[in-house]
């Protein structure tokens, strides 16, 4: 990335398990101060029924875990590299919601990373 010019890089990568997919948004690219919404779409399991975790890889680093939110949202964990700037939600009210986002408000350089969900086994 060039720091210069401000540009902050997201790429998102499909994620799938044995006929149970994960399908993330598509990649973008923001500047420092910008706002983006990361969507995760699940199928081949009652969404409804499993935590959801987000973890982000940045180029040249290990994974990071960075959100959880239990089912019908009960609780909301942070990692302290994102307290206060993302926002983890769910919709668990509709048996077909199947859909977590992750906001992330005045995004920075440090946000850069592959982004992925994760579901959480029982």
């Amino acid at each position: 990335m060039d720091r210069r010019s401000g540009l902050l890089v997201f790429t998102i990568f499909f994620a799938g398990v044995a006929g149970q997919t994960l399908i993330e948004s598509e990649p973008v690219t923001k500047r420092p101060g910008e706002s983006h919404r990361l969507t995760c779409t699940g199928s081949g399991f009652t969404f409804r029924d499993y935590p959801m975790n987000w973890v982000r890889q940045a180029a040249g680093k290990g994974l990071e875990w960075i959100a959880f939110v239990h089912t019908y949202s009960t609780s909301r964990y942070y990692s302290h590299s994102v307290q206060g700037r993302f926002i983890i939600s769910r919709d668990d009210s509709k048996s077909s919601s199947n859909t977590v986002t992750l906001n992330g408000l005045n995004m920075q350089p440090d946000d850069t990373a592959v982004y992925y969900c994760a579901r959480q086994s029982h």
